[in-house]
C-alpha cells in the first residue's frame, strides 16, 4: 500500500479521535497526546459510555418497565451483583481498549489486508469478506472460549473471574464484559487475526468490535429470544450453569457441528416434566 493510500486511514481515525475526545474533553487535555495515545483514549471512553449507557438503558427496561415481563422478580440479580460487574468491567476496560487501538495502528500502516471504502472492491465482493470475517471470528471465538474452559490454568486464574456469574439471578447485561483483563482481549483476538487472513472494511471492523458490548450484554440479560440460529441469551445462560455447552458467539453453529449444543426448549421441557 502507498503512502497516501494509508494515509486515509490515518485521517478516519484522526477524525474518528476529534469527534469523541473534541466532544468529551477540553482541546487541551487530548490534543497533544501522540496519535496512539489519542486512539487508546477514545477507545476507552467510547467503550466506557457504550458500556454503561447500554446496560443501564437494557437493566432499567428489563428490570423496572417490564418487570416480571421477560424476567422473573426472583431472577432479577441485586443492585450488589450488577455494580460489582460493573466494577469488574470497568478495571478491565483500560485493557480491553488496547486492543482496538493495537488493530487501528496495524491499520494504519499498511500490516492488515484492511480497504478503506466499499468502492475499492465492490458491494458483492465486501459482502463475501464480510461473512467470511465473520465465519473465521464465530470459529475463532468458539475455540478460544472452550480452550478457555479446558485448559484448567487458563480457566482457573483467567476464565473464573467471568463464572462466577453462574445463575440466573446473578446474570444481567453488565455481567457482558465483567472479565478478566487478559481473558476478554483473548476471545476478542479472532476479531484482529482475521485482519491479516481476510480483506476487511475498516469502519466496518471497528464498529463490530464496539458492538461487542451490546451484543455481550444481549447474551448475558437471560430472555431467550428464539430467534434461531441465533446464540442468544437462552444459550448462553445454560452455558453458565453447565460450563459444557454453548460455546458460540453469534450462532449456534459451531456448539451443533461439535457436539456442545444444548437447546433451551429441552431444559424448559425436562423442568416441566
Amino acid at each position: 500500500m502507498g503512502d497516501e493510500y494509508l494515509q486515509q486511514f490515518l485521517d478516519e481515525t484522526t477524525w474518528y479521535n476529534h469527534i469523541v475526545l473534541g466532544y468529551l474533553l477540553p482541546t487541551n487535555l487530548w490534543y497533544p497526546l501522540p496519535h496512539f495515545l489519542q486512539t487508546w483514549l477514545r477507545n476507552y471512553l467510547a467503550g466506557t459510555l457504550l458500556y454503561l449507557i447500554s446496560g443501564f438503558l437494557w437493566c432499567f427496561y428489563i428490570y423496572y418497565l417490564k418487570r416480571n415481563v421477560y424476567v422473573p422478580k426472583d431472577a432479577i440479580p441485586t443492585n450488589k451483583a450488577m455494580l460489582l460487574q460493573i466494577y469488574v468491567a470497568m478495571k478491565a476496560m483500560p485493557w480491553y481498549c488496547a486492543l482496538p487501538s493495537l488493530s487501528e495502528y496495524m491499520i494504519e500502516n499498511g500490516w492488515t489486508k484492511c480497504y478503506d471504502r466499499v468502492s475499492e472492491v465492490g458491494w458483492l465482493p465486501h459482502l463475501l469478506y464480510l461473512s467470511l470475517y465473520l465465519v473465521f471470528v464465530e470459529f475463532g471465538i468458539y475455540w478460544m472460549h472452550r480452550e478457555l474452559h479446558d485448559i484448567k490454568p487458563l480457566y482457573k486464574y483467567l476464565h473464573a473471574t467471568h463464572h462466577i456469574y453462574n445463575k440466573q439471578n446473578t446474570l444481567s447485561p453488565f455481567a457482558g464484559l465483567a472479565f478478566h483483563p487478559l481473558d476478554g482481549i483473548l476471545q476478542a483476538v479472532p476479531h484482529v487475526i482475521a485482519l491479516f487472513i481476510i480483506p476487511t472494511h475498516f469502519t466496518t471492523h471497528v464498529g463490530l468490535l464496539f458492538l461487542e458490548a451490546v451484543w455481550t450484554a444481549n447474551i448475558h440479560d437471560c430472555i431467550h429470544g428464539k430467534l434461531w440460529p441465533v446464540m442468544g441469551a437462552g444459550y448462553h445462560t445454560i452455558h453458565h450453569t453447565t460450563y459444557r455447552h454453548n460455546y458460540g458467539h453469534y450462532t449456534i453453529w459451531m456448539d451443533w457441528m461439535l457436539g456442545t449444543l444444548r437447546d433451551p426448549s429441552d431444559v424448559e421441557g425436562k423442568k416441566v416434566m
